[in-house]
């Protein structure tokens, strides 16, 4: 880790574009790349980084419970997006949901219901992270489906979207899921860049079929959660090393920082949304949930705080309270 900063330092000192291009790519390498030998990601795993509170998901009995249900519980699904390849993520049908053989929800199933539930996850995380939601989700009679985002699990070959690429493949999970049951009602639920990922899709042509969507301690945009990591993190200037590494990452993975935007694409959101956010959390700095909130433009839009609590713990400080504002949530309306 501190070889790898040490690189960029020793290129950004260096006079030229030829040492800035250096530097970019490897703060893009850094920060975006899965493959690379040292990364935030390999940080954060090892438990380096502040504002992540890997203690409280790793000292929870629960999770672990709900983790051997997810292992035990889940089937493969995948779509092809945009740029080709494959997309994989898990899906557990509701126990009344009866696949046909085409593919498609049986017209026989007896559930009655039609509710569906996506369920994205963070930063350097899986979709296993989120089994205690899924398996809440699915007691409360959701069919659960969890996308890998990219550069994560099993798409480990892509590049980091950031929650901006994951936003547009979104769309295509909810277009396989509306082809498997075209009556679903479906919600959208996201932590950390997962609830930058679908405030990001909240402003995209959604069908009518989602009905509702979770925020819980997403950013503003790419490049607003990147300063808070040069500065907190990495102790480098912004100036010219994150522009560098934004270029860079628009030839190497297609989307700029400052494109990449939840405050944005919040202004054309229509659908309900709750923001959820912990005033501890400096990893993704709590003052951002009142700037996603007061963007949304959707006619109905709820926030909840949760004192003391760190970045994506907020289910883990108080998970009475958590579990009974989301699921009441997401039963007045899916």
């Amino acid at each position: 880790m501190i070889q790898a900063l040490g690189v960029i330092t020793a290129c950004a000192a260096a006079a030229g574009g030829a040492g800035l291009a250096v530097a970019g790519n490897a703060l893009f390498d850094f920060a975006l790349n899965p493959r690379a030998k040292h990364s935030i990601m390999a940080r954060i795993n090892d438990g380096e980084v502040t504002g992540v509170d890997a203690a409280a998901m790793g000292s929870d009995p629960a999770l672990a419970d709900a983790r051997r249900w997810f292992e035990q519980s889940k089937r493969d699904i995948s779509i092809r997006p945009h740029d080709g390849g494959e997309l994989h993520g898990w899906r557990i049908w509701g126990s009344g949901v009866i696949p046909g053989d085409d593919g498609r929800r049986d017209s026989a199933s007896p559930d009655t219901a039609h509710r569906y539930l996506v369920l994205c996850h963070g930063y350097s995380g899986k979709p296993s992270d989120l089994a205690r939601e899924a398996r809440a989700a699915h007691g409360m009679g959701c069919s659960v489906l969890l996308p890998a985002a990219r550069g994560f699990e099993r798409n480990r070959d892509r590049y980091v979207g950031m929650g901006w690429l994951d936003a547009r493949d979104l769309l295509g999970w909810i277009d396989a899921l509306v082809a498997f049951d075209p009556q679903a009602r479906i919600g959208l639920f996201g932590v950390s860049m997962g609830a930058a990922e679908v405030m990001m899709a909240s402003g995209a042509e959604l069908p009518d079929n989602v009905r509702c969507i979770v925020a819980d301690c997403g950013y503003t945009s790419v490049w607003d959660e990147f300063v808070v990591q040069m500065n907190d993190l990495m102790h480098l200037p912004i100036h010219p090393l994150l522009d560098a590494a934004e270029a860079v990452c628009r030839v190497r993975a297609g989307y700029g920082f400052k494109e990449a935007s939840a405050v944005k694409r919040l202004a054309r959101a229509r659908v309900p949304m709750l923001f959820i956010h912990g005033t501890d959390d400096v990893f993704v700095p709590f003052r951002m949930l009142d700037e996603v909130y007061s963007a949304c433009a959707s006619p109905i839009k709820e926030k909840a705080v949760f004192e003391g609590a760190g970045h994506g713990a907020c289910s883990y400080a108080d998970p009475v309270r958590y579990r009974n504002l989301v699921f009441d949530f997401l039963t007045r309306y899916l």
